[in-house]
């Protein structure tokens, strides 16, 4: 099998897009580029769009990279330009299990994540949680990755509804 060059992987939040990222970067010797710490500063602000938009078509001019997600104000780019997009279409409770258990870790630790940003009770606990997102996000973020799938003019879709199909094709796939 030939490994692609450009992978978009997509899913909706707490279904593993940076765990598997971070894997294929490391199995097939291709840059990943973590999207959160392009679209977050410092104390959780959000880079404007244009500026968003800006780094990510500036990535996706390069040859070979790995995203691991693609917001709404620059989702065209990625995949303009993607040889494959790897969806995680996981069931609802696994992918809210999953970002329960890696938020309840992140508070009890204090890990920093995307530039020296740290989850908090507070914004747990708000109306911006990352909860309450997969939870109003989880239908759309699932038909949008389906009707990718279907899509003939798009990128290859590889659709998985389990981490054990997805291990699998992982394993199957070239090291560097």
């Amino acid at each position: 099998m030939t490994a692609p060059r450009r992978i978009l992987v997509y899913g909706v939040h707490g279904s593993g897009k940076s765990t598997l990222a971070e894997r294929l970067a490391e199995r097939l010797g291709m840059p990943w580029h973590p999207v959160d710490d392009l679209v977050w500063r410092p104390g959780w602000v959000e880079v404007p769009v244009a500026e968003q938009r800006g780094r990510i078509e500036e990535i996706c001019r390069r040859d070979t990279w790995i995203l691991d997600g693609a917001y709404h104000g620059w989702r065209d780019v990625p995949l303009a330009r993607a040889d494959l997009v790897v969806a995680l279409d996981y069931p609802w409770w696994r992918s809210f299990w999953r970002l329960l258990r890696r938020t309840l870790r992140r508070l009890g630790s204090g890990e920093v994540i995307c530039n020296g940003n740290r989850e908090s009770l507070g914004s747990v606990l708000s109306a911006d949680s990352i909860l309450v997102w997969h939870v109003a996000a989880f239908g759309r973020e699932r038909r949008r990755m389906r009707a990718w799938q279907a899509d003939p003019a798009g990128p290859p879709v590889l659709l998985f509804a389990s981490p054990a199909g997805l291990d699998d094709w992982v394993a199957g796939l070239p090291t560097r």
